[in-house]
């Protein structure tokens, strides 16, 4: 009752948080989503900003925003953010 799935694009390489994040209820598959900037998480650090991102999706068992061991994740890369077109994130792995 508490799973919540984020979805987050992330600049390959770089530290820091990631350029934009959703946060939607984890129950309904498949989720749709859209990340611009918008969804920043830092002001004037803009997803449009970036030549190629790594989006990445979580699903949080305690819905937590930080990795938990058990959580489970997936991602797809490169992803041109400008490019306006889906993209398909399957859940493969589980964090340790």
């Amino acid at each position: 009752a508490t799973a919540t799935l984020y979805v987050y694009a992330k600049q390959p390489g770089a530290a820091g948080p990631p350029l934009a994040v959703v946060r939607l209820e984890a129950g309904a598959w498949p989720a749709r989503f859209v990340l611009d900037d918008a969804n920043a998480m830092v002001p004037r650090r803009d997803l449009s900003s970036a030549q190629a991102v790594l989006v990445e999706a979580r699903v949080s068992a305690s819905g937590n925003a930080t990795p938990q061991p058990g959580d489970l994740a997936g991602s797809v890369a490169p992803v041109d953010p400008r490019a306006a077109v889906p993209v398909r994130i399957t859940l493969d792995r589980v964090i340790g």
